[in-house]
């Protein structure tokens, strides 16, 4: 998510929705897919190479810089900048904090300068000045021309290689430099070790540890050219104290020539003239040089790169097959590129043999899964995942399930993940969403996994006193925002309103495991929402440890203190997922849910006042679609009985949220929620309550679409006069059968068949508005 507040003026829906009429021919996905997308503004996409989930996720990055003034390049590219530094292997995809941009490859012509150097004074570095018009980019493939070198760069990839193809002009001489220092986020002292060696038969190997995000994350490589080296300096530019010789003796030995450790390396390696392009391969392991090397031989054996190009092609028209989208042409290409960013992650965190480290920085083995990390889980679990869950359930789902449950047993506290990359937790955000994703997957029928085991992990992870101050939430219902004896906790109602959804998942998947003993204790717990909503304000408010609300309350207020996770109360007082209809009682009725929401969306706000808070970006009133904690917020007029209000929102969010343009994410993608937010809203429907399966009915935004189910079943979604004065829906129907409620069944999707809408200009406000035809809560079904 962003630093920054973009507020967004309200449209009306049936003006501002382009035209939905279908082209006369449409290509097919992987060329509607716009990597550029999200990659200027805050949606911090990355324009690079890579296949399906890949390990390596290799892209240019423009800049690199310290830490507190870095967030803009957290994918290490900008649309804004006119410099490249080179391009490294490894990248998250719209994330909110950052790290990765290892080993960093700059191809160079002529004089070699061994410092990246100032982006406003060119060939004062190695940096080059590049246009945007020598640039394309697709999935699995990448390309620029660094003008201060002439030299053409293309990548392309494999699972856990990237493959560098450079076009050095003639008359020059060709190098390439490998900075060991480089990386997002970085910091004087933020890689504690590095090494690089060449070994007798060229082929360069090393690796590097970190104190980033992930504190003491090792990463290794493997690196072979299609041409010999003529010669190559490995250079420290952090020294060693003067006074310190250490024991190496003086000269140009192989103890001084072909492998060097420290923390500043860079390391050159000269070509001569080269008439032919220079062909680069690199593996990265999070385990060994040695598996980094069975890595490349395993993936990438030749240099053939257009033949690797073609299968990452192969890979990326296969995974992008899932889905046919049926509309014009903005949306078409807004879809396909979401359904791209959504297949980046979870990403492989796993070597060929099986080998991976795990959260206790040791080397484990899976067997018969793969072990994926890049576990954005606060963002995911609540589309993400469930797209995942419906399009992949089996290769990716039960991978990640699996993946999570070991990593609980290799935790040393016993939990399951919370934010996790390569193996190693970061502890970053709040909740413990991996319970949902797990109780999503089994409640809908994922296996290969043991679920009565699943669900102990469950509960070790929803019991670990220690974290997120879930002591005192077990004890007193809620976490204080005073913290009691254990501090100030300022971010207090979002613990309290993440954990009991967290906890009604848990509760879930013990009832039909016969676990009921369990069942009753989490059932209790995921009513702790009320414990923090105070009926006399109508918001969900900070809490002191005696029982009174804190003093005085503005539902406005966000960032430190507020006792939210960037957001404030009028993103979070309607987070109950598991329990709307007991909100709606709590506050009076359905039209005062209706008014309550109406007055977020209408609010006036200067963005000005969220300046300083992080990641509330997207502003339409008080609602902030650049964030995730008000991503069902639309859907929930519905289970009021006004379904006609959430299309009209969804109008209004669609229309002013995405557009196809670098700066078409109005806030960071999260490693795909933004992304899969839009293809479940764009096909008519949204699991707002993972863990229910059901999606709550909203409205179309693609003529036509198709789900290319894993069970070899279709199931269809068909918008029938669909068009920019025809924004509302008359009626529904699933297979020809009519549909009076705002819900559909995941078990219903699953069958196949079609769900047609039939769209109008005007609303229907009679369609699905009764108590039986409303999504499911909590409180209904007891």
């Amino acid at each position: 998510m962003s630093l920054r507040s973009v507020c967004v003026g309200l449209m009306i829906a049936a003006v501002a929705l382009p035209a939905c009429a279908q082209a006369p021919h449409q290509t097919g996905g992987y060329d509607s897919v716009d990597p550029f997308i999200g990659t200027g503004a805050d949606g911090h996409t990355f324009p690079g190479a890579t296949v399906p989930f890949g390990m390596v996720q290799l892209s240019p990055d423009t800049e690199i810089r310290n830490f507190k003034q870095s967030y803009k390049w957290a994918a290490g590219y900008r649309y804004e900048d006119k410099t490249i530094l080179g391009f490294s292997e490894t990248h998250f995809s719209g994330a909110g904090h950052s790290d990765l941009g290892d080993f960093l490859v700059q191809p160079i012509a002529g004089e070699v300068r061994l410092e990246p150097g100032d982006a406003d004074k060119p060939l004062s570095g190695y940096r080059s000045r590049f246009s945007h018009a020598t640039e394309k980019a697709a999935p699995g493939y990448y390309a620029v021309t660094l003008a201060d070198y002439d030299v053409r760069a293309e990548l392309t990839a494999t699972a856990r290689v990237g493959v560098q193809r450079y076009t050095f002009p003639a008359g020059r001489p060709a190098h390439l430099l490998l900075d060991m220092r480089s990386s997002i986020y970085n910091y004087p002292g933020k890689v504690l070790w590095s090494r690089v060696r060449i070994r007798k038969d060229g082929t360069v190997t090393g690796m590097r540890e970190t104190r980033g995000w992930a504190p003491g994350r090792q990463l290794y490589f493997a690196m072979r050219f299609s041409r010999p080296v003529t010669g190559h300096q490995l250079l420290d530019r952090e020294p060693l104290p003067v006074e310190y010789k250490g024991f190496k003796t003086p000269g140009d030995g192989p103890e001084n020539t072909q492998a060097m450790e420290g923390r500043g390396l860079i390391a050159v390696f000269d070509f001569g003239e080269v008439k032919t392009p220079l062909i680069v391969k690199v593996a990265i392991s999070p385990v060994s040089e040695d598996n980094a090397i069975a890595n490349l031989d395993a993936e990438v054996p030749g240099f053939d790169f257009d033949a690797v190009h073609a299968a990452a092609r192969a890979a990326w028209e296969k995974a992008l097959a899932v889905v046919s989208f049926e509309a014009e042409p903005a949306m078409r290409k807004n879809l396909y590129t979401a359904l791209y960013h959504a297949l980046l992650a979870p990403s492989l965190s796993m070597d060929v043999d099986g080998r991976y480290r795990g959260p206790d920085n040791q080397v484990h083995r899976a067997e018969g899964f793969q072990f994926v990390s890049s576990l954005s889980l606060w963002d995911t679990y609540r589309a993400e995942q469930p797209l995942m869950t419906l399009i992949e359930p089996e290769s990716r789902t039960s991978n990640l399930v699996r993946s999570m449950l070991a990593s609980q047993r290799e935790s040393p506290f016993g939990m399951l993940p919370v934010w996790q990359f390569q193996g190693i937790e970061t502890w970053c955000m709040i909740g413990y969403h991996a319970v949902p994703e797990i109780a999503d997957a089994y409640m809908k029928g994922i296996g290969g996994f043991d679920a009565n085991k699943a669900l102990d992990a469950m509960v070790a992870t929803a019991t670990y006193a220690p974290y997120g101050h879930l002591g005192e939430y077990m004890k007193l219902g809620y976490v204080p925002v005073d913290g009691g004896s254990a501090g100030s906790h300022g971010e207090a109602v979002s613990q309290t309103m993440e954990y009991a959804f967290d906890d009604w998942t848990i509760a879930r998947m013990a009832r039909k495991l016969g676990r009921i003993d369990v069942a009753e204790r989490f059932e209790k717990r995921a009513g702790n929402w009320k414990n923090v909503f105070d009926v006399k304000t109508g918001f969900a408010q900070p809490r002191l440890a005696d029982g009174s609300f804190r003093e005085p309350f503005d539902p406005a207020r966000a960032g430190a203190g507020s006792g939210f996770t960037e957001g404030n109360a009028w993103q979070y007082s309607w987070y109950q997922p598991q329990d709307e209809a007991g909100l709606i009682r709590l506050l009076g009725g359905d039209k005062k849910l209706v008014a309550k929401l109406d007055a977020m969306f209408d609010a006036k706000v200067d963005p000005k006042d969220y300046a300083d808070v992080e990641d509330m970006a997207g502003l339409i009133g008080q609602y902030v679609h650049g964030n995730e904690p008000s991503h069902h917020l639309a859907y929930l007029y519905s289970y009021a009985g006004q379904p006609w209000r959430t299309q009209e929102r969804l109008s209004q969010i669609v229309s002013s949220q995405y557009k196809p343009a670098p700066d078409g994410l109005v806030g960071n993608d999260d490693l795909g929620q933004m992304s899969a937010w839009l293809i479940f809203t764009g096909l008519g429907f949204y699991p707002v309550a993972p863990g229910s399966n059901e999606y709550v009915l909203g409205r179309p935004f693609v003529d036509h679409a198709t789900i290319n189910l894993p069970n070899g079943k279709k199931f269809s979604v068909v918008a029938e006069g669909l068009g920019p004065n025809h924004p509302y829906v008359q009626s529904v129907s699933l297979d020809g059968k009519a549909l009076d409620r705002s819900f559909l069944r995941h078990e219903e999707i699953l069958r196949g068949g079609e769900l047609r809408f039939v769209m109008g200009a005007k609303p229907n406000t009679t369609w699905a508005t009764g108590a039986a035809a409303r999504p499911f809560s909590m409180s209904q079904a007891q």
